[in-house]
């Protein structure tokens, strides 16, 4: 008979996840492999720091983690990183959110920076049959997010309804003669209104239990901050006819007003970089399409704007030489830092008041208005310049169809669907 006072392996107490090492150089280390692995977009980020730091290595409650990602689909930005900087800052205080903003940034950051480089290099008429397969799978990408977004936030009439207006606003913008930099914010307007009106919803679960160790007086410093640049950027940007500052106000003001994150990024950016002649649109598909194929967020297509402005100069004089790399490298850095400044400031601003906002009606209301509105973004970005920059004839249309087919129905990776856009491309177009 067996000893029932033996030890069964099966009882026995599972040994704890290790946590990892503390402090900033950890929290480093945790995201630069989060960074380096973590494709799929905002949605399987969310997945990826879940099961990382969650249930592996334990840095905090599901509770917790949930309260933290509903604070980040709330405010404007990028939700990813903006869920990387509260947990950095939860696990190892201000140096870890910066840790972790590098971590699960640069890898992205830098390839699509050196990407630029490489086009500018190679092709700097930007007219070969890769890059035009690049913008073609941008256009497919795009048409997947607009299906996908449509479905999640204006699934009824009311916020279809949104949707479709805030679409025809941006479209017929350019016709009223007024500056293209607001014809995105107009449409947030009406959708916050509209979602006050028609959007009304039951009050929210108790708090997650989320606590990181920020005051009020700091939170009202940051956001404070955030307006100040929100104010002084547009200000020198009009006195200094310097395309450093003109990028930077762009890109600060892009990661400041976009809600929904990811794609809703695309009409934004457009406005800011090729209406003001910063890149062209053949430049900006191209960045488009191949951002696609890196792990991480997908505003590090700041990196590849800024790279790509920056060796602007060199291009045209035909040659990328090292003054033109460096240069190209500076601007790609300051548009990635100014594009992600904005989402620290927000998600630091508001951390100490979140309980209060997260219990308002009004609040949420107007936020569903304003999901709403930004499909509505999207299918006009989807129009143009994607799909008039991308497709001009039948064969155009057929590989777009096939991208779209192995995104939507067959979930192929982006990487593998760009890789095979491009080779498509070079070969065939």
């Amino acid at each position: 008979m067996p000893d029932s006072s033996a030890p069964n392996p099966r009882n026995a107490p599972r040994t704890p996840p290790h946590p990892g090492p503390a402090g900033p150089g950890g929290v480093f280390l945790v995201f630069l492999r989060l960074g380096l692995t973590s494709f799929g977009g905002p949605v399987a980020h969310l997945g990826y720091f879940r099961a990382e730091l969650v249930e592996r290595r334990h840095w905090l409650s599901d509770a917790a983690y949930a309260d933290l990602v509903a604070l980040c689909q709330v405010l404007p930005g990028p939700a990813s990183s903006q869920v990387g900087l509260g947990l950095g800052l939860h696990r190892a205080g201000p140096l870890g959110a910066l840790a972790a903003w590098a971590g699960f940034t640069l890898p992205s950051a830098l390839a699509l920076a050196l990407a630029a480089l490489g086009v500018a290099a190679l092709d700097p008429a930007g007219d070969a049959g890769w890059l035009h397969g690049l913008k073609i799978v941008a256009a497919a990408v795009v048409a997947q997010a607009v299906w996908g977004m449509a479905r999640t936030l204006a699934p009824d009439r009311p916020r279809a309804t949104v949707a479709l207006v805030s679409a025809a606003v941006v479209l017929l913008w350019p016709a009223t003669g007024l500056p293209a930099t607001v014809g995105p914010l107009v449409p947030i307007g009406l959708g916050a209104l509209a979602g006050l009106i028609l959007c009304r919803a039951p009050p929210p679960d108790a708090a997650g239990g989320l606590r990181i160790g920020i005051g009020r007086t700091t939170g009202a410093i940051c956001l404070g901050a955030l307006g100040v640049l929100l104010v002084a950027l547009p200000a020198l940007a009009a006195l200094a006819d310097a395309p450093a500052i003109h990028l930077a106000d762009g890109m600060v003001r892009a990661g400041a007003l976009v809600f929904g994150g990811g794609h809703v990024v695309l009409p934004l950016l457009q406005a800011e970089v090729v209406a003001s002649g910063l890149v062209d649109r053949e430049s900006f598909l191209a960045g488009y399409g191949l951002a696609q194929a890196v792990p991480g967020p997908l505003f590090t297509l700041s990196a590849y704007l800024g790279t790509a402005a920056g060796t602007a100069a060199g291009t045209a004089a035909g040659a990328v030489g090292g003054a033109t790399i460096v240069n190209g490298l500076a601007l790609g850095l300051l548009a990635t830092v100014a594009i992600f400044v904005p989402a620290a400031l927000l998600l630091f601003g508001t951390l100490p008041f979140w309980d209060r906002l997260r219990s308002s009606a009004s609040a949420r209301a107007a936020l569903t208005g304003i999901n709403a509105a930004v499909v509505g973004l999207l299918v006009a970005a989807f129009y143009d310049p994607v799909l008039t920059g991308a497709v001009g004839a039948p064969e155009h249309a057929a590989l777009g169809l096939a991208a779209f087919l192995a995104l939507q129905i067959w979930n192929a990776p982006p990487w593998l669907v760009v890789l095979g856009g491009a080779i498509l491309g070079g070969l065939a177009l």
